[in-house]
């Protein structure tokens, strides 16, 4: 559990323009843990409120109350360079007794509100419960951060130790924003919800602009809870998913062998996971795709997954893989996805 900081509970005007001025200099490496204290944040919260229309004072008090998390800012970093990649052992992560127990019972128990998603949106069951088994085990694990303290910490002290700390700071102050103009419509306390340590919210871990744009009241209770209601969560993912460009009966990916040069094979793996290729360009390529694959009238990418020292696995991604792929930028977590789904599914028809 992170160790909480020194909290502020009063914001008062003139002790964070004094304080603040210091704590704007050194941002990094501050030692106020309250946002309260930090000029910049207080200004942005009046830019913030200008452009929204929101009470300034509600949100200087709002983003005044987040606290920094050290622990947010090193979870933020990416794996150390050199770290190999291996798709065996992030499958096992996932795929495993647990999870697809959990996940047969979440089917079971919602077999209905599933199939009416399926049935409304042409996104596959076993895609649903594979994205919220690998998110949040189907709401076991949704997260104990403080949302407000760990999109706070991102948007005012990203790491400047991350590759892209600028672009990724820049997208939290937006998340931010959102955040705050969310809880202020719904009438929530912002501090009280919580969350993955990005932020991330509910039973499919939604950001707050993905709750903004693509949550949906699939229970029909009159408002919409990602934490509460598992039809509101399923009906929101296949939103996302229809949103993103998913096309309903197209398959995920075909299975494929490589027999080309490696020059060949750099130009299939260029455009890395964005479909280009035709099938016949593929396997003019050297890339040798099943019969289904062979088939497919609609561009592909030559997915690569890693395995260590071992030889990577490959597959042909279509344009419903790469959908999935906007969840979660990461071909790895796609594959998870799938096949976590397809396990769950095995297990319910053996259940039958």
């Amino acid at each position: 559990m992170i160790r909480s900081l020194v909290i502020a509970t009063i914001f008062i005007a003139t002790c964070a323009l004094s304080t603040g001025a210091e704590a704007k200099k050194h941002p990094k490496t501050a030692t106020h843990a309250a946002y309260a204290n930090r000029a910049d944040a207080m200004e942005f919260a009046n830019d913030l409120a200008a452009r929204r229309d929101l009470d300034p004072a509600w949100v200087r008090q709002s983003i005044g109350q987040a606290r920094l998390l050290p622990a947010v800012q090193r979870l933020v970093l990416p794996p150390a360079k050199g770290t190999a990649k291996n798709w065996q052992a992030y499958r096992a992560r996932f795929i495993e007794p647990v999870r697809v127990r959990a996940g047969l019972r979440f089917w079971q128990e919602h077999a209905r509100t599933l199939e009416r998603a399926e049935q409304e949106f042409g996104v596959p069951q076993e895609i649903i419960v594979g994205i919220l088994g690998v998110e949040t085990i189907y709401g076991q694990h949704m997260g104990n951060f403080r949302v407000i303290d760990a999109l706070a910490t991102l948007a005012f002290d990203f790491p400047d130790a991350h590759p892209r700390a600028a672009e990724r700071q820049a997208f939290f102050q937006r998340e931010l924003e959102q955040f705050l103009s969310l809880m202020q419509r719904i009438g929530q306390d912002p501090t009280a919800p919580r969350g993955s340590f990005a932020g991330a919210m509910g039973l499919p871990q939604f950001m707050p602009s993905s709750w903004v744009r693509y949550a949906i009241d699939f229970d029909g209770d009159g408002h919409v809870s990602l934490h509460a209601s598992a039809a509101d969560a399923i009906g929101s993912v296949a939103s996302y998913f229809i949103a993103h460009g998913w096309q309903p009966g197209m398959p995920t990916h075909f299975g494929v062998r490589l027999e080309g040069t490696p020059t060949q094979q750099d130009e299939l793996l260029a455009p890395d996971i964005l479909p280009t290729f035709s099938a016949a360009s593929m396997q003019a390529r050297g890339a040798l795709l099943d019969e289904a694959g062979a088939n497919h009238t609609g561009p592909l990418a030559l997915v690569e997954l890693q395995n260590g020292t071992n030889p990577p696995s490959y597959v042909a991604g279509t344009e419903n893989f790469y959908a999935i792929t906007r969840y979660n930028w990461s071909s790895y977590y796609a594959m998870a996805v799938i096949e976590l789904g397809q396990a769950v599914k095995a297990a319910r028809e053996a259940a039958r």
